[in-house]
């Protein structure tokens, strides 16, 4: 039995989290284990403002989500995972991630790098440590930009 069974990635559509998708996809390939990946999106306009990161691209409505979805999970097909999720979520990011972890019940979380080394990021924070220091299960923080 592997020490992943479950593993959960976000995706918002861009090439840093797509690079992210394929590193947990050949982890997911690797050890067998079922891939969750999620976007999260915003409603309207109004709660994206209010949740905005200069580190994250805003997703708005859940046609987006679906389609970034569907290319996330097209993916890790391609690199050989057998078992993969697609998971929607209205909300930020950092809450769609945990709330995926604690209801899949995962055991590696994996995240791309973007804003964590930013002037933003470093004081309002950004998703991949936020997410590090919220989760309960193992998180791994992918190299995805410079």
């Amino acid at each position: 039995m592997s020490l992943y069974q479950t593993i959960v990635v976000g995706t918002d559509g861009s090439k840093s989290s797509m690079l992210a998708v394929e590193r947990a996809a050949t982890i997911a390939a690797a050890v067998d284990a079922t891939l969750v990946v999620g976007c999260a999106y915003y409603e309207d306009q109004a709660t994206a403002s209010e949740s905005f990161r200069k580190d994250s691209v805003t997703v708005l409505g859940d046609d987006p989500a679906r389609k970034n979805l569907d290319a996330a999970s097209e993916l890790a097909k391609k690199v050989g995972v057998k078992n993969v999720e697609a998971e929607v979520r209205a909300g930020s990011p950092v809450e769609a991630l945990m709330a995926l972890v604690t209801e899949k019940n995962a055991d590696l979380l994996v995240v791309g790098n973007r804003g964590i080394n930013s002037l933003t990021g470093r004081l309002l924070g950004s998703v991949p440590a936020d997410v590090a220091r919220q989760s309960d299960c193992d998180v791994m923080i992918v190299h995805t930009v410079d």
